[in-house]
């Protein structure tokens, strides 16, 4: 037995910290039948993204367009560029039934968690700065002042981890899917979620029944 409105899960961290290659990862088998909402972000599209997939790659104009039109649910600027989520899809899904999975930048994250705290927030961690460092750095599509100053917000967005319902620590992809996987399907079996329908169907029982 579930609730029957969709789950909202959000998947944030740092920047470098491996949050596409984690959701690349918990959507290749897809058990749970996650729907992925797509952001968008005005940076440059990196080697392998693809448009439409990965992100919605616009321009400026475009982005400041739909801010203007109310049509994201949160957007911010994080190193000169905008990152921000189209709503409707996601009201759409969610109204459905499926569990809409966003992968998102933390400024975002936390708006997100003022419009909808009803949702599943999960800060993925680096092991390690060091790590971290290594892994912005292995891009090799940043130069040494981009990469200075990703490093600085990563150490301001972990944080801000304390706002977040679980954190996972991406030491091994496969670990942290798992995590992720258990997390949410927990989420589904908490009291709160299922109450008001299995008080129904009693109610309906003892409706129809005469004893």
């Amino acid at each position: 037995m579930a609730n029957t409105r969709g789950l909202l899960i959000v998947l944030s961290g740092p920047s470098g910290v491996g949050k596409g290659t984690v959701r690349a990862a918990v959507f290749k088998n897809n058990i749970f039948n996650y729907v992925y909402s797509v952001s968008a972000t005005t940076r440059a599209m990196r080697p392998g993204e693809v448009d439409g997939k990965d992100y919605y790659f616009v321009s400026r104009e475009e982005f400041e367009h739909l801010i203007e039109t109310n049509a994201l649910l949160e957007h911010a600027e994080y190193v000169g560029n905008y990152y921000g989520t189209p709503i409707q899809k996601i009201e759409e899904n969610l109204a459905a039934g499926n569990d809409v999975f966003l992968e998102i930048e933390v400024q975002g994250a936390l708006k997100v968690r003022e419009r909808m705290p009803e949702g599943v927030f999960i800060f993925l961690a680096p092991p390690n700065l060091k790590e971290l460092e290594s892994r912005i750095t292995g891009r090799g599509t940043d130069d040494a002042a981009v990469i200075y100053e990703r490093m600085r917000m990563a150490r301001e967005e972990i944080e801000l981890m304390q706002h977040y319902d679980y954190v996972v620590v991406n030491d091994k992809v496969d670990n942290a899917v798992n995590k992720i996987n258990a997390i949410i399907q927990s989420e589904h079996l908490k009291v709160d979620r299922v109450i008001d329908q299995i008080k129904a169907e009693i109610h309906n029982y003892f409706q129809k029944e005469e004893y």
